[in-house]
């Protein structure tokens, strides 16, 4: 009797499981708000120098604010004053004749008293709060790259904890470090104490992302695995688009912050009633633990007297492991051939996967359209999305699911350079088209990988491959910085890297209706034997 056949006996999809995924949605709400929140928070507004130095107390203070600028700051090509540069005297002349001079380098210089900001649509931002602008514009776009350096991190540590110690408590020291360094991140005083903040909080949170989807994968049947594994994609999706409606309303970066680390209070309090993944338990030795667990479910999905007859020693027989004892790192992933050569491809893909979707979600004001209106429509194109990934996963398998979507949106990425800037509609909906099938490559990879990896190693590799991903994630707003090289090279870059991870994908197995790998010993075996649905309902 494996595994397989206990679940499907004490109900593999009933309330307990139902139960348990609406638990987990409540911190996942918090995933988006933080992983998107650059965008709104490091917002740079329109500028220009603050030009009060100027003021000599005579026929300056007697020019309107709008005389005050044409003679104190240039005007650039496109006809808009400049942001960076002012002249060093009021050059007075230019109110008769505008065409006349320039922004000369002889004539001009650095904003001398700090910036004029913008406020119409951001009440604060990291820009405004410490004049992140002009030469110091590279620091505000790295704050992205410092939280989700923290993600990397994080993602390989709570990997090996969950492995470790198990999910739950895993789980539970996630929640606790993203609110504490959340908070700490909002309350920030100066921008290097707001880093090292913001650099913890995506550590504490890469908990939250890599824990939750694999807890809920280990307790759910074969039948229903790709379902719930999209299922546990939409609160990305519905929180995504959800984001500029509260951005919105909440226009202060600080209290933005705090409101996107609040539902983790409730996480914790919810935290209680989640259950131990029963598969840890058995593999780890834990059977009295396991069989508590799996009777609880049992209970609540009326199917007690099955846990009734199964006594725990029987349960020590389900999950065969070689030995007990071991404790699994990151180094088994490439002790065995077949491991070193999933965990090659696999950390690949999740590379590509990542690197792609957050080049297009952190670029929301490349496209020429409202932010928020951008945004909104960058959450809503990913429902659509899960349709078409639930479609394709249970008719095409995996692979070709996978290695599709990245293709298709390398695809979008390239055909979005070829369309001029001023149709800002038309490049708005390649980009969303785009930001669907990066959406729909991020849901099948989470699922896909979830399957490949063995229960003794499960957290360990898709912690490893979280990693790898964060480390996509991490450079991709740097790739977005040569644009100054050529407007186009980023998009170049990231349909490349694309097509690339798609390619890569090819060469994974398939896991449609295959039992989940338990061992090493299974994932190295040359064949997996696919289970019907008969078979997974089949009497122990």
């Amino acid at each position: 009797m494996k595994f397989e056949n206990v679940l499907a006996e004490v109900d593999g999809f009933g309330r307990y499981q139902l139960r348990m995924i609406f638990l987990i949605v409540i911190p996942r709400i918090t995933l988006p708000f933080h992983f998107l929140l650059n965008n709104f928070i490091a917002v740079i507004p329109s500028h220009h120098c603050d030009i009060s130095s100027l003021d000599d107390g005579g026929i300056f203070s007697n020019l309107s604010l709008q005389e005050r600028l044409a003679v104190s700051i240039p005007v650039q090509e496109d006809g808009t004053l400049s942001s960076c540069r002012m002249f060093a005297e009021p050059q007075y002349h230019l109110l008769f004749n505008s065409s006349y001079i320039t922004d000369l380098p002889s004539l001009t210089v650095l904003c001398q008293s700090g910036w004029v900001y913008d406020n119409s649509t951001f009440k604060s931002t990291l820009a405004t709060e410490w004049d992140l602008v002009c030469e110091k514009r590279r620091v505000n776009r790295a704050t992205a790259t410092i939280f989700f350096m923290g993600v990397m991190l994080g993602a390989a540590v709570f990997g090996y904890l969950s492995d470790r110690f198990g999910r739950k408590n895993a789980l539970l020291v996630s929640y606790m470090t993203t609110t504490l360094f959340g908070f700490a991140s909002a309350f920030s005083y100066n921008f290097i104490m707001f880093a090292v903040m913001r650099f913890f909080t995506g550590f504490g949170i890469a908990g939250i992302s890599i824990i939750t989807i694999v807890l809920c994968i280990e307790w759910v049947d074969i039948k229903h695995r790709t379902a719930v594994g999209v299922l546990m994609s939409m609160d990305w999706s519905v929180c995504t688009a959800l984001l500029p409606v509260v951005a919105y309303f909440v226009n202060d970066w600080r209290y933005l912050t705090a409101t996107a680390t609040s539902p983790l209070f409730l996480a914790m309090i919810c935290w209680w009633w989640l259950p131990e993944s029963a598969r840890w338990l058995i593999s780890n030795g834990k059977v009295n633990t396991a069989h508590f667990y799996l009777s609880k479910c049992a209970k609540v999905n009326g199917r007690e007297q099955f846990m009734a007859d199964l006594k725990p020693e029987i349960l020590s027989k389900v999950i065969l492991v070689e030995n007990q004892n071991r404790k699994y790192s990151c180094l088994d992933l490439v002790r065995t051939p077949r491991m070193r050569r999933l965990a090659l491809f696999i950390g690949i893909v999740w590379f590509g996967v990542a690197c792609t979707y957050y080049g297009i979600s952190l670029n929301v004001t490349g496209f020429g359209v409202n932010i928020y209106l951008t945004q909104f429509l960058y959450g809503v194109i990913e429902l659509p999305a899960k349709a078409f990934v639930l479609f394709t996963l249970n008719r095409i398998g995996r692979r070709l699911s996978q290695a599709g979507a990245l293709v298709l949106t390398g695809f979008c990425i390239f055909c979005s350079m070829l369309i001029p800037e001023d149709m800002g509609l038309f490049r708005t909906a390649v980009g969303a088209l785009g930001k669907m099938f990066a959406e729909a490559s991020f849901t099948t990879v989470f699922l896909y990988t979830t399957e490949l990896y063995p229960t003794v190693m499960r957290q360990n590799g898709l912690g490893y491959s979280s990693f790898l991903a964060r480390i996509g994630v991490s450079v991709s707003p740097l790739i977005m910085l040569l644009e100054e090289v050529w407007v186009s090279l980023p998009n170049t870059v990231f349909s490349l890297v694309a097509i690339g991870a798609g390619l890569s994908a090819s060469f994974l197995p398939e896991t449609r209706n295959v039992r989940l790998p338990e061992t090493i010993e299974d994932v190295e075996q040359t064949r997996r034997r696919s289970i019907s649905t008969a078979d997974e309902k089949s009497p122990p």
